[in-house]
């Protein structure tokens, strides 16, 4: 399904929800799952606590070709991480992580997050125009947020970009590269771990070896679960943060009717940061997949079980039966229940600490750099490749 432009949907989703909203689709693999377009079925299948993430107990659909995928694409049993992925054990994981990503919380620290842009601006600035805004303020600004909140050294991020890239991978980095990365990354969250365990801080990790001191030996988080707790929330928390603020900026940019009524109406950077995570047709991908432990009727069609779902997001959030309008970007669109952070058992944690960011960027820029505009045609912008996440690979600008 291949996107007309770098910041457009693909002519497919369209046809697939008027006609096949059910689908057979081939993964860059080779391996076949099932691809669903429409709103409701995303959902439902995103909020059913049946069906979970594929793992390597299963025989689910691989995205990867020759096992060379990261751990968020083919979850092969060399990179198998120990959050629990279904019932009560998941459930105790996220509301034991869950505690530290409130709304609140999220909104005291916002103070800190304006600080840091407004410094990464200045920077900016200085170094003269045109400016790439993804390297200068896309990826360092969720990197210093993420690492205050886990307690791990900002300095390292050039480490933890190479990491969260293998992470992610699909076809960018060979097996042995994937592997190997996969290592240092465990090793360095251990030693992280063991340092916050023998000097406790105020970050997230610290939180939770005290809190769990606590509690019953059988509720606290293991050794396991606290490793793959701070690596998925160090690639989380910034890579996928860090692609959203490029193509936030270049999707406000690319109609410039869109930036000009923000300056004049701030008031809409809530809603307008919601219809940003709404139009993104470029989440990566084939979307979140679940693998079937069950058959399911899906619209009348049953699916066996053993196949691999892959819930269609971007399309999901395009479906004109929920959103009306829905090729249209309406900055002031509220209600607004677009699935881009999931749905269900499953959603997306950290869905608070992106808004935060997200809003805060957007606040910045529009305070400070009023005459921004991209310093390339849309057309022009190069899309990330090779990685389970959608992206920019740079969000040229000027002013």
């Amino acid at each position: 399904m291949v996107s007309p432009g770098p910041l457009e949907p693909p002519a497919a989703w369209e046809r697939l929800r008027e006609r096949c909203p059910v689908a057979t689709v081939e993964l860059p693999s080779g391996d076949r799952a099932m691809f669903l377009s429409r709103y409701a079925d995303v959902r439902a299948m995103l909020s059913n606590p049946r069906f979970a993430r594929p793992t390597a107990g299963d025989d689910s659909a691989r995205l990867s070709a020759d096992g060379a995928g990261g751990v968020a694409a083919d979850a092969g049993p060399e990179y198998e991480l120990a959050i629990p992925e279904n019932g009560e054990p998941h459930q105790r994981w996220r509301r034991q992580v869950g505690r530290y990503f409130t709304a609140k919380r999220m909104a005291a620290l916002r103070p800190g997050m304006t600080r840091i842009a407004e410094s990464l601006l200045d920077e900016m600035v200085e170094r003269g125009r045109p400016a790439d805004l993804k390297a200068a303020l896309g990826f360092p600004l969720p990197v210093y947020v993420i690492c205050d909140l886990l307690g791990a050294p900002a300095e390292e991020r050039d480490r933890f970009s190479h990491w969260s890239d293998a992470f992610l991978n699909v076809s960018r980095f060979t097996q042995e590269e994937t592997r190997a990365a996969f290592g240092e990354f465990a090793a360095y969250m251990r030693d992280l771990i063991a340092a916050k365990r023998a000097e406790p801080g105020e970050d997230l990790l610290s939180m939770l070896i005290a809190e769990g001191a606590a509690l019953p030996e059988e509720e606290r988080l293991t050794d396991a679960e606290l490793l793959a707790t701070g690596m998925g929330l160090l690639v989380a928390g910034h890579e996928t943060t860090a692609n959203m603020i490029g193509k936030m900026v270049a999707l406000l940019l690319a109609d410039r009717a869109r930036w000009e009524r923000l300056l004049r109406d701030p008031s809409l950077i809530r809603t307008a940061v919601e219809e940003v995570l709404r139009f993104d047709a470029n989440l990566g991908g084939f979307g979140i997949r679940r693998y079937l432990s069950e058959d399911l009727d899906l619209d009348g069609k049953v699916v066996p079980r053993g196949t691999t779902v892959c819930c269609g997001m971007s399309s999901a959030n395009r479906d004109e039966q929920v959103f009306a309008d829905a090729d249209e970007m309406d900055l002031a669109r509220s209600p607004n229940p677009h699935l881009t952070f999931g749905a269900g058992p499953h959603s997306c944690l950290g869905q608070a600490l992106a808004r935060t960011e997200l809003q805060v960027v957007l606040e910045v820029l529009l305070r400070r750099l009023p005459t921004l505009e991209l310093a390339v045609p849309t057309q022009e912008l190069r899309k990330v490749e090779g990685l389970l996440v959608g992206g920019l690979r740079e969000v040229p600008v000027r002013w």
